[in-house]
C-alpha cells in the first residue's frame, strides 16, 4: 500500500491518474498534456504500472495506459477504515431521532 501512497503523492503522477481514469491514452498524448517529454512521462507512468494503479496495454508499436480500478481497493479500504464507525455511529443517531419523532 506504501507504493501506491508513494505513487500518488508525486503531483504530476496523481493527475495523470485523473486524466487516464476514463478512457486509455497513450504516453504521447499524456507527455502533451502536461508539457513534459515522453521519457518523463513514461517514468511516471512506469511508477503507477509498478504501484497497480495504471493497467498498460500493447497495440502495434503503442502502449495504452488507463487506471486500473482494483489497484485502489486497498487504499478505498483504508479510508473507509476510518470512515465506515463515523457513518454507522452518524446513521444510528439520525435512526433514533427519526424514531423519537415517529413516537410523537
Amino acid at each position: 500500500m506504501l507504493a501506491k501512497i508513494r505513487a500518488l503523492s508525486n503531483e504530476t503522477r496523481f493527475e495523470i491518474v485523473k486524466l487516464v481514469r476514463e478512457r486509455e491514452m497513450d504516453a504521447g498524448a499524456v507527455a502533451r498534456r502536461f508539457q513534459m517529454t515522453r521519457p518523463a512521462v513514461s517514468q511516471h507512468l512506469g511508477v503507477l504500472r509498478e504501484a497497480g494503479l495504471l493497467d498498460e496495454r500493447r497495440v502495434g508499436s503503442r502502449r495504452l495506459y488507463v487506471v486500473r480500478a482494483e489497484g485502489f481497493d486497498e487504499l478505498v479500504e483504508f479510508i473507509e477504515g476510518f470512515w465506515g464507525p463515523r457513518l454507522r455511529r452518524l446513521k444510528m443517531a439520525a435512526e433514533a431521532a427519526e424514531r423519537s419523532k415517529t413516537k410523537k
